[in-house]
Parts: structure tokens; C-alpha cells; sequence
């Protein structure tokens, strides 16, 4: 994959729910729902500062490298 999407552990750490998180930061359920899986191709830096805000975390809390390389396309 390339990189690694921690936020539900993070969430969990916080105990804090999806839903709530959706409310504060301002983005639909649906858009974390994606970031949240995995499946995101991207996320607005706006959007990663009000999760990183509201979560008490940092980036790399949420976002883990796990030494492969994605290749766009496979």
C-alpha cells in the first residue's frame, strides 16, 4: 500500500467516535468513511490540520509509511 491509515486506532486511543469527529472537523461521514478504509487517493491538508486539531494528535500519528512503494495504477 505504501501508506497506512491509523485513524480508527487514534479515534479509539481518544475515545472519541467517527461521527463526532465527522461533526467537528465538517466533513461528511461518507469522506471519513474513505479516509478511514484506506481507499483515499487523497486528503485536503485543511482537513488533516481540523483532524489532527480536534484528535490531539499528529500527522504521523494518523498517517504511518510501511516501507513499500505504491505504484499508481497496480
Amino acid at each position: 500500500m505504501g501508506i497506512r491509515i491509523c485513524l480508527d486506532e487514534v479515534l479509539k486511543k481518544r475515545g472519541m467516535t467517527s461521527k463526532e469527529l465527522c461533526r467537528q472537523v465538517g466533513i461528511t461521514e461518507a469522506n471519513l468513511s474513505v479516509l478511514r478504509s484506506g481507499k483515499a487517493k487523497g486528503v485536503r491538508l485543511h482537513t488533516m490540520n481540523r483532524i489532527c486539531y480536534f484528535l490531539q494528535c499528529d500527522v504521523g500519528d494518523i498517517l504511518k509509511f510501511d516501507g513499500n512503494l505504491d505504484e499508481e495504477g497496480e
